[in-house]
């Protein structure tokens, strides 16, 4: 389900707007929520996981960041070699 296709009630904006559930919300439920029957669900689990792995990809790119970059060299499926990149050609 897309937030952008569907008409929005007023019975929902209303229960939106006294609910302090803003349309970014919305949408990123409709985006990645699990469908069950005629709902879209993004608990409060589903939350804890999704900011764990954002934590855990903020963690890896501040490394990259604090090599200045990474290169890595490949010919079809064989990884030749990496290095930190220490300047953009």
């Amino acid at each position: 389900m897309e937030q952008n296709t569907m008409h929005t009630t007023h019975h929902c904006k209303a229960r939106q707007s006294q609910r302090g559930i803003s349309l970014d919300m919305v949408d990123y439920v409709l985006a990645h929520g699990s469908q069950e029957k005629d709902k879209v669900v993004f608990g409060k689990k589903e939350a804890k996981q999704r900011l764990a792995a954002l934590d855990r990809e903020r963690r890896l790119l501040m490394k990259i960041n604090d090599k200045g970059g990474v290169v890595v060299v490949a010919d079809g499926d064989a990884l030749i070699t990496t290095y930190n990149c220490s300047q953009r050609h």
